[in-house]
C-alpha cells in the first residue's frame, strides 16, 4: 500500500488553485520523478475542478486511485494512492487536513495563493505518517461519519471529461505541465496503445519505448 501524493487546493469558477502539495515518488525511477510530479499536480487540479461542491469521489486510473473531497466552502483535497490503500482511510486523511488547513490559513488567501505563500508546512509529515494505514485507526469518530457519506467512484479520467472533451488536449494546454512531461505523456500512451494492440494479436512493429 502506498501514497504518493497529497495536495490542498481552492475549486474556483473555472478553475483550481493549488495551495499546498506533498510527494512520495521513492517507487519511481530519479529520471521519471519531475515529470510523474507535474502529472500528479495535473491530476489533482483537473479532478477538483470536475467535481461538484459538497462531493466526495474516487477515480480509478490503471493501478492508481485518486480520492478528491471538494468541501461547500471550496477548499478541496487531493490524495493519489495505489489501489490497495484502503478508501475509507484515504478519505479519513483528506477530512483531517482540509479542517487542520482551514484552521490555519485564512479563505481569504485560497483563491490566490501559492505553494510559496501558503504557510502550512503539515502536508508531509501527514504523507509520511498515513503511509501506514493504521494511523488512522484513532480517527473512528471521522470514520463512522464517513460510512455514511456518499463516494462516488469514477473508472477511469475519462469519465470526468466533458462531451467531445479529449485528455491529450488538456495535458497540451495545461499550465502544470512542462515540454518534457507532455512528451513524456505522449510516450505512456503511445505504449499503452501498442500493449494493447500486443494483447488483441495486432502486428507490432516498432518497440515499445523503455519505462
Amino acid at each position: 500500500m502506498k501514497l504518493y501524493s497529497l495536495s490542498v487546493l481552492h475549486k474556483g469558477a473555472t478553475k483550481s488553485n493549488l495551495l499546498k502539495s506533498a510527494y512520495d515518488l521513492s517507487s519511481f525511477s530519479f529520471f521519471q520523478r519531475s515529470s510523474v510530479q507535474e502529472f500528479m499536480t495535473f491530476t489533482s487540479a483537473l479532478i477538483v475542478e470536475r467535481s461538484a461542491h459538497g462531493s466526495r469521489a474516487s477515480v480509478k486510473e490503471q493501478e492508481y486511485l485518486c480520492h478528491v473531497y471538494v468541501r461547500n466552502d471550496s477548499l478541496s483535497a487531493v490524495v493519489i494512492a495505489d489501489s490497495e490503500y484502503p478508501q475509507r482511510v484515504a478519505f479519513t486523511l483528506l477530512d483531517k487536513v482540509l479542517e487542520e488547513f482551514s484552521r490555519q490559513v485564512e479563505s481569504i488567501d485560497w483563491p490566490s495563493g501559492n505553494p510559496d505563500t501558503i504557510n502550512y508546512k503539515a502536508l508531509d509529515i501527514h504523507l509520511a505518517k498515513y503511509q501506514n494505514p493504521r494511523e488512522a485507526d484513532a480517527m473512528t469518530k471521522v470514520q463512522a461519519e464517513l460510512d455514511e457519506t456518499k463516494i462516488i467512484l469514477h473508472n477511469t479520467m475519462e469519465s470526468l471529461l466533458e462531451r467531445g472533451e479529449k485528455l491529450d488536449d488538456l495535458v497540451q494546454k495545461s499550465e502544470h505541465l512542462g515540454n518534457q512531461s507532455k512528451a513524456f505523456y505522449k510516450t505512456v500512451i503511445t505504449r499503452r496503445m501498442l500493449v494493447i494492440s500486443l494483447r488483441s494479436g495486432s502486428d507490432i512493429l516498432f518497440p515499445l519505448p523503455c519505462r
